[in-house]
């Protein structure tokens, strides 16, 4: 496993961490399987862990803490999110600050996530959707120094609504905040034109989300493909999404190189970013940990084939369906 320093947190992080999304709120999800590739991750250097109260209500934070008390020896980076007051992901343009985040509700979520953590104090508490238009409210500003004050908090992070990457530039100059997290992969290049230049001028740690476009850039989906109604990925593999997606996945197919799968090629296309301080796929089986960690080696993709991935950039915008 290969290490990153992880902004002005100096923090070093595995660049492969773990995204604990798929725990709760998808289907095929078995404790006693996810715990075995949870324990499998951190015997092989994975130290960076992704979840949120929103995932099953507190179910994989709860989850994290027993991973925590299983490696006492470990020391293993927190990260969690603050669901919006009004539960509506994405957030829109025209939601007030107070609608989602008043500082009453940062403070109870927080004390929620650290009870369900079994911690005293959070490494990375983000916030689980944003517009930039709140960057200069100070109620929010004041609730988060607050918590930092008290030692509930180490530092703080954002994760951008989908394809939006630019909404979050004006809230990073504040100061305030040390991580973004952001859909970045093959597809969802992005982030590449604003975003990670600000990053890199303020030391802000960048954490990528959705390396596989949710299940798209592993290869395995058709466009036959469907998913139980209590499944969310059946309200995003809408028909008018499933069909472009496999079409840009297949294109994908002539360009991977021999010895190596679609996953791998994804992961080591996002590693080859260095304003990248890790990526957080979801991993709910053993094979998944152990193929996904592999590609932690150190070795970055050809620059030929890096340049022939850039001309598969697909920009999207936010749609009824893009939750």
């Amino acid at each position: 496993m290969q290490y990153r320093r992880f902004g002005r947190t100096d923090w070093q992080v595995s660049e492969i961490g773990y995204g604990m999304w798929g725990l709760a709120g998808w289907t095929g999800s078995e404790e006693n399987e996810y715990n075995e590739a949870l324990n499998r991750s951190v015997e092989l250097g994975c130290n960076f862990f992704d979840t949120a109260w929103g995932y099953g209500a507190g179910q994989s934070e709860r989850t994290l803490g027993e991973l925590v008390k299983r490696h006492p020896d470990q020391r293993l980076y927190l990260a969690t999110k603050i669901p919006p007051k009004n539960f509506k992901w994405p957030s829109k343009a025209e939601y007030p600050l107070e609608e989602c985040f008043p500082a009453s509700h940062i403070i109870e979520y927080t004390e929620k996530s650290l009870r369900n953590l079994g911690v005293e104090t959070i490494d990375l508490q983000q916030f689980h959707v944003w517009e930039d238009h709140w960057a200069q409210h100070e109620e929010w500003q004041k609730a988060i120094e607050q918590l930092t004050r008290d030692g509930k908090v180490l530092h703080w992070g954002i994760s951008v609504n989908r394809w939006e990457p630019d909404n979050v530039l004006n809230t990073l100059k504040t100061g305030l905040i040390s991580s973004v997290q952001v859909i970045y992969n093959i597809f969802d290049q992005a982030p590449e034109d604003n975003l990670f230049p600000l990053c890199r001028e303020l030391d802000v740690a960048v954490i990528a989300r959705v390396p596989f476009d949710e299940g798209t850039l592993t290869g395995t989906m058709t466009k036959e493909t469907t998913f139980p109604s209590n499944d969310w990925r059946a309200t995003y593999f809408v028909p008018e999404n499933l069909n472009s997606s496999v079409d840009h996945a297949e294109a994908l197919r002539p360009l991977i190189p021999s010895g190596m799968t679609m996953p791998e090629m994804a992961l080591r296309f996002i590693l080859s970013n260095p304003d990248v301080a890790t990526t957080i796929p979801g991993m709910r089986k053993l094979r998944n940990v152990e193929a996904n960690m592999a590609s932690s080696d150190g070795t970055e993709l050809e620059a030929k084939l890096l340049e022939n991935l850039k001309s598969h950039r697909w920009d999207r915008v936010p749609t009824s369906w893009s939750q």
